[in-house]
């Protein structure tokens, strides 16, 4: 029973998993995925025994009030659906500036993210250096569906068995056992001098965050635990994961807000 993610996302893999379920294992004990985004790749599996994990806190929290407490989230969510309805761009920005969603109950700050992701520009998430969600709306030729009622409910569904934690990476490591599959998506390495979309938190994911992975991922592998990772294909990277198998994909770079330069984006798959 696989079903489509509820969050749209930037550098999602959901057009990419023919290409990614190609280099799964044959079989696994537990899967982990401690950089979940939209979910894609566990959607596409579900429902299986999963650790699934983000550093991003507002994540874990909606991704673990659809898992516990859908109808009260739908509650909220037609709420905004009404809402942006009425007013479209007008009220994405009253929300993004107005309201603080850490303030919130976990099913109302459930809410806040879907429909921000939903109104918001590309499936993006970003935070500035003070946290705050600075994302600008976006442009559609029909309007977004805010409330997927079918999608939200199959994806509860999907999540019944996965454990969701708000975490590092790094932890993966303590939980990952021999035979158990871990993949590993975490934000990109910048594809150019100016590329500016790795500040997914108001942290950074920097070199040192990306050897850092690269040496846990070797270490789950010397000890029996199937590795996956997906990264940008780039000299840092290639020089990172020397010696590790790869494989080149290509997806749509769909982030740049002039279409006509989204064009195709290398990555690679690594093992």
């Amino acid at each position: 029973m696989s079903c489509r993610p509820f969050l749209r996302w930037a550098g999602s893999k959901r057009a990419l998993l023919p290409q990614i379920r190609e280099w799964f294992p044959p079989q696994w004990k537990c899967f982990h995925e401690p950089f979940l985004g939209s979910g894609a790749l566990y959607f596409s599996l579900a429902p299986c025994f999963a650790y699934l994990s983000d550093l991003n806190s507002r994540l874990t929290i909606t991704y673990g009030a659809v898992q516990r407490d859908l109808a009260k989230v739908l509650d909220s969510l037609r709420v905004y659906a009404a809402a942006y309805e009425k007013h479209a761009e007008a009220f994405y920005y009253h929300v993004r500036d107005s309201i603080d969603p850490d303030t919130m109950e976990d099913h109302e700050l459930a809410a806040w993210f879907i429909f921000m992701n939903k109104a918001g520009f590309n499936g993006l998430y970003r935070e500035n250096s003070s946290g705050k969600y600075n994302v600008p709306a976006g442009k559609f030729a029909n309007p977004p569906v805010i409330c997927d009622e079918e999608t939200l409910t199959a994806c509860k569904a999907a999540l019944g068995p996965a454990t969701i934690l708000n975490c590092d990476f790094r932890e993966t490591e303590r939980r990952a056992a021999a035979g158990d599959f871990v993949y590993c998506d975490s934000p990109y390495a910048p594809t150019s001098d100016t590329a500016d979309f790795t500040k997914y938190t108001k942290d950074d994911f920097d070199l040192a965050d990306q050897r850092a992975l690269r040496d846990m991922a070797a270490r789950l592998k010397a000890k029996g635990v199937h590795v996956l990772l997906s990264n940008a294909d780039t000299s840092v990277v290639r020089e990172l994961y020397a010696g590790w198998e790869m494989r080149e994909i290509q997806r749509s770079g769909g982030i740049n807000s002039a279409v006509d330069k989204r064009g195709k984006v290398g990555e690679l798959l690594i093992r």
